[in-house]
């Protein structure tokens, strides 16, 4: 590590973590293993800041390093970028790489203009195994070019440098997976028991270059070291790894008033709500309705609602669910008769229009007041019986939550399921909870707050009729809070 960029460093490690190229929760690796943490450096592409700060001190670690050679070369893909910029940087020629060898032309694997015996530099994003880089080194040198050093922007500190070494080429890392981890945790965005786990799994899975683990084992072990899985941990912990102002408020919430209760209050009345969220109020962190079923709708009711919320801490969200193009789900959002961006602090959005749903919500925020943080729960799945959304629909809807520049607005994800999405920082809300399991004569279908919470995945789980049709809707509302939190405490302490 240079000395002197020692505070951009830690400056950029941080950067990283805010645009989401380094992530956590559960991820399947090149290797076929399960991986606590993820670096997703692709994402740095759509950020020219961050890929001047990575090139330009990738430049200075070369110089530092002495690491001296004719070329440059990115391994392909990711790190074909930020080769470029060191090759223009250091007005060095580049090499490119091909994974395969073209079927027509000069069907060559190694572009560019060179001669037996030069030298060349590899440049390359991550490094778990090494195997990557070896793959272009045995290109490279099938060429006659020689190879002994690469520089890489993070080491996952998992074997990779050892693997590269016994072939006879040194790696020179920006970052260690340690140093990342140790600068978010002084900078405050991640908890030290995060460190201690991550640890914990570099240590246990250490990787050979043919993807096999150093000492033997199975890939079972790499599994089990896995500390981090969304559901394992606690609010409190993932309240730091939340990319949402509303998510982090809503987990500190939830973890200090110690319920994970939401109270869908669909009745159509306004006096019936104010009565049903003041009697609940203090067992739930979330209200959610359906402003557009009730039929005496004032402004009045927004402010004693929010008064309400205020008096019992708990969040309002209305359950909208905005499906339309962008410009029509502004409008929605921010006026007509409820004007629902000044009050709610999250609503409920399907994922159908693709990324411009969210552009659509978020540019309704201008007239909100400063302070109030807003949020959206992107729909991925639903408890109707015989509802059409795929297995392709929910992965797209995970990348549109978890990937590109709105995900600051997005809380967390509707869905039924906990293999909906990986990232912790993410909350889902699972609806259909009730204690008599069920299906109602419009397609409802019930779940247990165990099995939601436990099996299921539910961070919050959302209970309608099983609350507001009982004889008492607050011993009703007490009960769901306590076996809900049961729930989720059994599931940490696993």
């Amino acid at each position: 590590m240079v000395a002197q960029n020692s505070d951009k460093m830690k400056a950029l490690a941080i950067k990283l973590f805010e645009i989401n190229a380094f992530k956590f929760g559960d991820f399947k690796m090149k290797v076929g293993i399960n991986s606590p943490v993820y670096f997703d450096l692709r994402v740095i592409v759509s950020y020219p800041d961050v890929m001047q700060i990575v090139s330009d001190l990738l430049v200075a670690h070369i110089t530092d390093q002495q690491l001296s050679a004719k070329h440059v070369c990115g391994v392909p893909y990711t790190a074909l970028p930020l080769a470029t910029l060191v090759s223009v940087n250091q007005n060095t020629p580049m090499l490119v790489r091909r994974k395969e060898a073209k079927a027509y032309g000069t069907k060559k694997l190694i572009e560019g203009i060179y001669n037996a015996g030069d030298t060349c530099l590899i440049v390359e994003d991550v490094v778990t195994s090494g195997s990557s880089i070896l793959d272009t080194v045995k290109d490279l040198q099938s060429e006659g070019i020689v190879v002994t050093d690469a520089v890489v922007v993070v080491d996952r500190e998992q074997g990779g440098a050892a693997n590269i070494a016994k072939h006879g080429v040194k790696m020179h890392s920006l970052f260690t997976l340690s140093f990342l981890l140790n600068t978010l945790h002084a900078a405050g965005k991640i908890e030290k028991a995060t460190v201690d786990a991550v640890a914990k799994y570099i240590s246990a899975v250490q990787i050979n270059s043919d993807g096999s683990f150093v000492g033997g084992g199975d890939k079972s072990d790499a599994v089990k070291a896995n500390d981090l899985q969304r559901t394992r941990l606690t609010y409190e912990n993932r309240s730091n790894l939340a990319k949402s102002a509303v998510a982090k408020r809503l987990f500190q919430l939830m973890a200090s008033k110690q319920t994970n209760l939401c109270l869908s209050a669909d009745v159509t009345k306004a006096d019936d709500i104010l009565d049903i969220a003041d009697k609940c109020g203090p067992y739930i962190c979330l209200l959610k309705t359906h402003i557009d079923i009730v039929e005496d709708f004032s402004e009045g009711f927004i402010t004693n609602l929010q008064a309400l919320a205020k008096r019992h801490n708990f969040l309002l969200l209305e359950d909208r669910k905005f499906a339309d193009i962008g410009n029509t789900v502004s409008l929605q959002y921010g006026k007509g008769l409820y004007k629902i961006s000044n009050w709610a602090d999250l609503v409920t959005a399907h994922t159908l229009p693709g990324r411009s749903i969210l552009q659509g919500l978020k540019a309704a925020l201008g007239n909100v007041e400063a302070g109030q943080e807003r949020g959206v729960f992107l729909l991925s799945e639903m408890s109707a019986s015989g509802n059409l959304i795929d297995d392709k629909y929910k992965e797209n809807s995970n990348k549109i939550a978890t990937e590109g520049g709105d995900i600051d607005f997005v809380a967390g994800i509707v869905c039924q399921s906990s293999n909906a999405f990986a990232f912790p920082g993410l909350i889902q809300l699972t609806p259909g909870v009730k204690i008599d399991e069920s299906v109602d004569k419009l397609g409802q279908q019930y779940q247990t707050p165990e099995l939601v919470v436990k099996e299921r995945g539910a961070d919050i789980g959302v209970v309608g009729r099983g609350i507001i049709q009982a004889n008492d809707v607050q011993k009703a509302a007490i009960t769901y809070r306590d076996r809900l939190w049961t729930a989720y405490k059994e599931r940490v302490a696993k």
